[in-house]
């Protein structure tokens, strides 16, 4: 693009683009009624020479556009550029280690597992192993054949007051709502998980045909538009969610905080949008715009959440109840917890949404510079309620970009029980990161509502996909936990994945992400580093106390480096 540029600039020294124009456009129509006039059937040329012609008059007058004011027709060739320019650079341009957001060796080993192709590499590893940021599983002499563990680990969700656990798979599908996705992608990933025995998260656009019709286990998500149980003026609908909610299908009910792709921001779905079958499902008025506001209006603090908590696990019939959420504010954890601490009422499991979690389509400051990203936000939570002496209670889900078996080891090393993936899952139905999520013109036709795009997607053929990308990336878990000498994901630690943090420093996760002591957040002195937060909040309220802060409170809560009160072993 540059160069092209430079040679339209030292063009325009020797003569004016607009003149020029002008010039040639005469030229050309000069040309075409002397030839038209001479040899009648060469007036044909007209076919070409018009358009040119008319198309650059146009550019000549149109005032929105600088570049092809000043630069008629050729000017366009600037926008086929922007447009080719993604795609000769992932095709053409991209190593297999750099590709964004997901590098072409993470693709490729999803496309691999999910067609049932060899999935192995030829001549060692592509990445830098001395580049900061390198991570790697420290395995055993005494290691264990993957034959002799479950080929299906299972992780039992519910707390002392659930009456119906859920025995889950510990990688699951992420949310992802019929209107994100077509219908066809809905079917296939529903489809796979009822092949494998895994749970499939429904997004907050509530549960469609295309979810329940393959008959797989959903997680049920409840976001703060209450689709598919609200009123019509957009409050929860007690009514409608127990009547849904005790379906044999719906296994556990998540209410969506936030999300890590756009943290603490609403949306709105035109009205052109709302058809008759998004309003059936999702309870809202035909033709009529719907917002789903930045926060709920079913709690206002922590204690409520907690009664909401409470009022959505009775009208399930004791189905297991939990939260999403992305990390920002942590006196707001602080507050979530102590609130549960004080009324006795725990919420099942935690989704943990890391800030590089994607969307379809969502505000560019909003995905790259807000909410806490995924490994220290795991870490976080798990230590949080460890510190409360909550965790036996509450299972722990990691979801952001968990997309091979090493991904979900080490989430499950730094405190998750289990792991979702939203993308990985996409991968396995075909996508191939065209990066047109937000433009309804996705080829693969996963992400559209374009009935001719999305005929493209067979559910017969990518349901098996999903499955076996599921089947065999779990299968990868399990063969580097018999690596690591293990037998059951419970028993990794932080001290079992490493990470190259200079180039003469290694650190493993216990080091930079310390355990602290069960039960140490619930009598003074609290750990170093988690006293602002509890100085900060409060069960009454998500707004931090007005506790004045000191530097030396900021150097303690961000600090790893003290831990005279802190455990090194996993409690």
């Amino acid at each position: 693009m540059d160069y092209y540029w430079s040679i339209c600039r030292s063009f325009t020294k020797l003569i004016s683009m607009r003149k020029a124009f002008v010039a040639i456009a005469a030229f050309l129509v000069a040309l075409t009624i002397m030839l038209g006039l001479t040899y009648p059937p060469l007036w044909w040329i007209a076919i070409f020479t018009g358009p040119v012609v008319l198309l650059g008059i146009y550019d000549l007058y149109q005032p929105k556009h600088s570049i092809v004011r000043n630069y008629p027709v050729i000017g366009r060739l600037r926008y086929l550029a922007e447009d080719l320019r993604p795609k000769v650079y992932q095709y053409f341009v991209e190593s297999d280690t750099n590709g964004k957001p997901f590098s072409r060796l993470n693709r490729s080993l999803i496309y691999q597992r999910a067609k049932m192709e060899n999935d192995t590499i030829p001549f060692g590893t592509q990445l830098d192993v001395y580049e900061n940021g390198y991570e790697w599983l420290s395995h055993s002499i005494s290691a264990i054949s993957h034959h002799e563990l479950s080929s299906d680990p299972r992780v039992l969700v519910g707390g002392p007051a659930c009456l119906k656990p859920y025995s889950a798979s510990i990688y699951n599908i992420s949310a992802m709502s019929f209107g994100s996705l077509s219908q066809n992608a809905i079917l296939a990933l529903n489809g796979g998980a009822k092949l494998g025995g895994f749970a499939h998260n429904t997004g907050e656009g509530g549960i469609s045909d295309y979810h329940a019709n393959p008959g797989g286990d959903l997680i049920w998500q409840i976001g703060t538009g209450y689709f598919g149980c609200r009123n019509h003026d957009g409050t929860f609908n007690p009514e409608a969610f127990g009547e849904r909610a005790k379906t044999d299908q719906v296994k556990m009910i998540e209410i969506k905080l936030s999300q890590g792709a756009k943290p603490g921001h609403g949306g709105i779905l035109p009205a052109r949008k709302v058809t008759p079958e998004i309003a059936r499902i999702r309870l809202v008025k035909e033709g009529f715009d719907v917002i789903s506001p930045p926060g709920h209006a079913a709690f206002k603090t922590p204690i409520e959440l907690a009664g909401f908590v409470k009022q959505l696990r009775e009208l399930s019939g004791g189905k297991p109840v939990g939260i999403k959420l992305c990390i920002g504010r942590r006196s707001e954890f602080f507050a979530i917890c102590k609130a549960m601490v004080e009324t006795g009422i725990y919420v099942d499991f935690i989704t943990v949404d890391g800030g590089e979690g994607g969307t379809g389509a969502s505000p560019q400051e909003f995905s790259n510079a807000v909410g806490m990203p995924l490994r220290e936000a795991v870490a976080f939570v798990y230590d949080v309620l460890t510190g409360f002496n909550l965790k036996q209670h509450i299972k722990i889900i990691s979801s952001g970009k968990v997309a091979s078996g090493f991904d979900l080891v080490k989430n499950i090393a730094l405190g998750a029980d289990m792991c979702n993936s939203a993308r990985g899952m996409m991968f396995a139905l075909g996508c191939i990161q065209a990066l047109e999520c937000n433009s309804n013109t996705c080829p693969t036709g996963v992400a559209t509502q374009d009935p001719s795009l999305m005929k493209g997607l067979v559910v017969e053929d990518k349901k098996v996909r999903v499955f076996n990308f599921h089947r065999l990336t779990v299968a990868s878990a399990v063969e580097l936990l018999g690596a690591a000498g293990l037998h059951h994901t419970h028993q990794l630690t932080r001290a079992y994945i490493n990470r190259r943090v200079a180039p003469n420093l290694m650190q493993s996760y216990i080091e930079s992400f310390p355990y602290i002591p069960e039960g140490s957040l619930l009598q003074t002195p609290y750990p170093l580093r988690f006293e602002l937060g509890m100085a900060l909040s409060t069960s009454s309220s998500f707004v931090p106390t007005d506790y004045k802060v000191s530097l030396v409170d900021y150097a303690h809560a961000n600090s790893y480096s003290d831990h005279l009160d802190e455990g090194k072993s996993k409690p």
